[in-house]
């Protein structure tokens, strides 16, 4: 079992950490090919777009044909779209290999946590899956530093180091024994598999934590760069507010175990309002900082109820786990993809507190219908 978390720790971490590089770099981005704040959404948004097209096959992919294959085939893909974002010429070819990159995500991701879902014990699934998505933190965590590393050494050295990452990550996967696949997870029941309470719960917090996410992903960085930050401290800053959220994922975990996932849910939807109401106002690059960092983890308490509700509602339904973590992808992805390009527009229109007060007042709907749904 150790072996198989390490596994799955490593592929969500190197998966994580190429997806978060773009953080540090977009601001110079914007600046080589003459890109909007839209255009740059686009860029940010290229990756979840991928991700929301390959969620649902490769979840059915990963059910009816195995985990390991989809596991594999997604390594495979990130490797090659490293290669290509390494020696992209043009912004074009920088969105495509984003956007290739997305589609392995969705393999890799479902087939992975699929398969520690069904392999760990179900009264520390909670706690495993949040062991497991805790790397995929320290992969965000260090995804602004690999950034950092490539604006000051060079892509190419770089990213082509993420490719032969990815590769030997395949070989160990192609070693490790995979899970039966199932052979009654068919389309039908998987789209229905979503009307299911908890799988719709979880689903509709997911797609809530990715629209914040997305849209700080791209306001944040170009708003430090206006306010003055460099992008070794913009690096910096999204390490330091990934590590935060990191170290809480294990705990919520055990908590969502414990006690249940709506009473995190609850806490970090409340939260989340908060916050994210108040990161359109600083007016300074070290205040802004502190919100960020501050920020990323009260938001990131999401994360594991909403897992921890896809698997339940799996369960309860008779669906491979590996479905369950197909709609945690497609719902992230509509999430991040809407955040990334959707914000960055609202923002570039209207300036960036209309996106952020949205979305503030999103998670404050969202606490007061979960709240509500629990007195029933």
């Amino acid at each position: 079992m150790r072996r198989l978390l390490l596994l799955v720790s490593a592929i969500v971490f190197v998966d994580t950490a190429f997806f978060a590089a773009i953080t540090p770099l977009l601001p110079g981005y914007v600046d080589e090919y003459g890109l909007s704040k839209g255009g740059a959404g686009v860029l940010a948004a290229a990756y979840p777009a991928g991700t929301m097209l390959g969620a649902l096959p490769a979840g059915w992919f990963a059910a009816r044909v195995g985990t390991r294959p989809a596991v594999l085939a997604g390594l495979v893909v990130l490797a090659v779209s490293s290669v290509a974002f390494a020696f992209a010429p043009t912004i074009v070819v920088l969105d495509l290999a984003r956007f290739v990159q997305g589609l392995g995500s969705a393999a890799s991701w479902a087939g992975a946590l699929g398969l520690l879902a069904v392999a760990a014990p179900r009264e520390r699934r909670g706690e495993m899956l949040g062991s497991a998505f805790g790397t995929a933190l320290v992969g965000a965590l260090c995804g602004p530093v690999l950034g950092g590393a490539a604006d000051r050494l060079g892509h190419e050295p770089v990213f082509s180091a993420v490719a032969v990452a990815a590769l030997a990550l395949a070989a160990v996967a192609a070693r490790t024994p995979a899970v039966a696949p199932g052979a009654e997870t068919t389309v039908r029941a998987l789209l229905a598999g979503v009307r299911e309470r908890r799988i719709a719960i979880g689903a509709a917090i997911v797609v809530l934590v990715g629209l914040v996410f997305g849209t700080i992903s791209v306001l944040a960085p170009l708003r430090l760069d206006a306010l003055g930050a460099g992008a070794t401290l913009i690096a910096l800053t999204f390490l330091l507010s990934a590590a935060l959220e990191a170290v809480m994922s294990p705990f919520m975990g055990r908590m969502s175990d414990r006690r249940g996932p709506l009473l995190p849910a609850l806490a970090g939807l409340g939260g989340a309002a908060v916050v994210v109401a108040l990161l359109p106002w600083p007016g300074s690059a070290g205040l802004l900082i502190v919100l960020l960092v501050l920020a990323a983890p009260v938001i990131g308490i999401l994360w594991l109820p909403a897992m921890a509700l896809l698997s339940e509602g799996a369960e309860v339904r008779g669906m491979e786990q590996a479905v369950a973590f197909a709609v945690m992808n497609l719902a992230w992805s509509i999430g991040e993809t809407g955040g990334a390009a959707g914000g960055a527009r609202l923002a570039q229109a209207a300036g960036d507190h209309v996106p952020y007060l949205l979305l503030s007042a999103a998670c404050a709907a969202g606490f007061v219908a979960l709240r509500r749904s629990l007195g029933r």
